[in-house]
């Protein structure tokens, strides 16, 4: 019975996922947001409890990126769709290039999924920091919907799909212990992040993201100098 402990929380980060995508299509994306996040949560309980049973598999791993494809691959591209809409004035099919980001998030989790190199630290941007992006962004600035702030969210879903498949070193959240010289990186990206969000609220979520990326390749960087 406690086998299908783990998958039965992948589900519900499936659920989270479906629910999410119908609320980012109707615009409501304060909801979908909310419906993410969720989703993101069972996505960190469902290996967790799996560990602590004793019954990870094989089945698991995939069950949880088919999961992952609908609440952090198709949510964002169905945002990035919403988004781009008005481009439609300018070519009906541009709005649509908002999918590449569905595309290139199930190319990053199949790709993930063979990548032995990708046990305690990720390359490229992990699905759900990209999901948070593309949901902050639409959740909190409604502005950037209209005129030259439009291109910019254009060129922002290539980049995007760029960072998901690409193989620059990106740190987890994942802490072995709690010692400062094993986790600095984290300590410091937390602290910001929690100050963000206290002074910025949902605005901060995109922002963020992008301080996750540049505090990756800095440390990254400021590795292999060490080396």
């Amino acid at each position: 019975m406690k086998k299908h402990i783990p998958n039965t929380i992948t589900l519900l980060n499936q659920f989270s996922g479906i629910i999410a995508c119908l609320f980012a299509y109707d615009s409501q994306f304060e909801l979908a947001l909310v419906f993410m996040l969720a989703g993101a949560v069972f996505d960190f309980m469902d290996g967790a409890v799996a560990r602590m049973l004793g019954v990870s598999s094989p089945m698991g791993k995939e069950l949880d990126s088919l999961a992952d494809v609908i609440t952090f691959g198709l949510l964002p591209g169905i945002t990035a769709y919403r988004m781009l809409a008005p481009l439609s004035s300018v070519c009906v099919v541009l709005p649509y290039a908002g999918f590449f980001i569905t595309l290139f998030s199930t190319l990053r989790l199949a790709k993930f999924n063979i990548d032995e190199r990708q046990t305690s630290s990720f390359l490229g941007l992990a699905t759900p920091a990209n999901a948070i992006f593309w949901l902050g962004i639409a959740a909190s600035c409604q502005d950037w919907f209209d005129g030259k702030f439009l291109w910019l969210l254009f060129a922002l879903v290539f980049v995007s799909s760029f960072l998901m498949v690409c193989e620059i070193p990106m740190f987890s959240l994942k802490f072995h212990n709690f010692r400062w010289a094993e986790n600095k990186t984290r300590y410091l990206f937390l602290v910001v992040a929690a100050a963000g969000l206290v002074i910025l609220q949902l605005k901060a979520l995109p922002l963020i993201i992008l301080w996750y990326i540049i505090l990756s390749v800095v440390s990254g960087f400021s590795n292999n100098k060490a080396k």
